[in-house]
């Protein structure tokens, strides 16, 4: 909520080509308490400084030379595309009232000044701005929680679902393969255990940083949930290429972890699935990464394996005979090596 002193630190801008206006003004707002009070008597500067300092306030004098009121408020139209001007206008004329109100002015004040009315209509206009933007930063909030997991700032299931789909269709379209890393820490709640859930909330923060900085701009990184995460890497070459980012992350998270004094040592084990081989939907995809993870984990932990297991492959096998990735691909793709990366 919007309180009196979020009102009195409003960021002010004064503009009026008369010093004794902007004198008069600056004295009224400063003995009313505000303490973010600027000024200039340029009308070119205000959309520059407006650019730089953002002002909650601008009180706009019309009748300037050079350059008048409204030829700097459409300069802020510019500046702030959401379609609110933060201007009081300063006018004279009466006729000029509506028309400043018609070009984006949300409220006017009349010359001569009613210094009464002049510290009502500030008051009130900061506090319709000020509350404009915490709506606004509330509704960005609310689109970050609804994409985005709240610990790691990391891309959440759903945002995932919308990316491995994209990536699928661009896949299909242009006859490529991608792949999917999926990762579970090693012993994560024996962390949690001995250390306490904060230093475990703080170490998958750590983990979430450092899987960022290993995976390429356009691969999308996600935590699913606990201590697990997945990674979609479009446009992979092939199963060496996904082996070679997944080691590189396992080895990235290996590293150890300072902590509140302590030093925390974990592991990673990883499954990767490709697409077309161990699927070709989102549900499959990840499905056989999570079965390759468990194999990981078989093998003594803080290792990767990819996946053996797809549905199409197998149908052109016998029950019997075992699925690898040198099974027959569909038409227009690259076979892929049957690689598995060292434990």
């Amino acid at each position: 909520m919007i309180n009196s002193t979020d009102i009195l630190h409003g960021n002010i801008l004064i503009v009026d080509d008369l010093e004794a206006n902007v004198q008069l003004l600056d004295r009224l707002l400063r003995g009313a308490g505000y303490d973010s009070i600027s000024s200039t008597m340029d009308p070119c500067k205000v959309c520059d400084l407006h650019l730089k300092n953002r002002y909650d306030l601008i009180l706009l004098d019309l009748q300037m030379p050079v350059m008048d009121g409204f030829q700097v408020m459409e300069g802020l139209k510019a500046i702030d595309l959401d379609d609110y001007l933060p201007v009081l206008v300063i006018t004279a004329q009466p006729g000029h009232k509506l028309r400043a109100l018609q070009g984006g002015a949300k409220d006017f004040i009349s010359k001569p000044f009613d210094l009464a009315e002049v510290l009502m209509r500030v008051h009130n206009m900061l506090e319709v701005r000020l509350l404009h933007q915490a709506v606004r930063e509330y509704g960005k909030l609310l689109e970050s929680l609804a994409w985005n997991d709240p610990l790691t700032g990391l891309a959440n299931r759903r945002l995932f679902a919308e990316r491995m789909s994209m990536a699928i269709a661009h896949a299909e379209r242009k006859k490529t393969a991608m792949a999917v890393v999926y990762l579970d820490l090693d012993g994560f709640k024996q962390i949690n255990d001995t250390l306490g859930h904060g230093t475990g909330d703080i170490l998958l923060k750590m983990v979430a940083g450092r899987l960022e900085a290993t995976v390429r701009k356009g691969d999308t990184l996600a935590r699913l949930g606990g201590d697990e995460f997945i990674i979609a890497l479009p446009e992979i070459d092939d199963a060496d290429a996904a082996a070679k980012v997944a080691l590189k992350v396992i080895a990235a998270v290996s590293q150890p972890y300072a902590i509140d004094g302590h030093t925390v040592n974990i592991t990673t084990s990883a499954g990767v699935s490709i697409y077309p081989v161990h699927g070709e939907d989102a549900d499959t995809l990840i499905m056989s990464a999570d079965l390759a993870l468990y194999e990981a984990k078989s093998a003594g932990k803080n290792t990767c394996r990819i996946s053996q297991r797809t549905d199409w492959a197998a149908s052109a096998h016998s029950p019997d005979e075992p699925t690898t990735l040198n099974a027959p691909l569909p038409t227009g793709f690259t076979l892929f090596p049957n690689t598995h990366p060292p434990a």
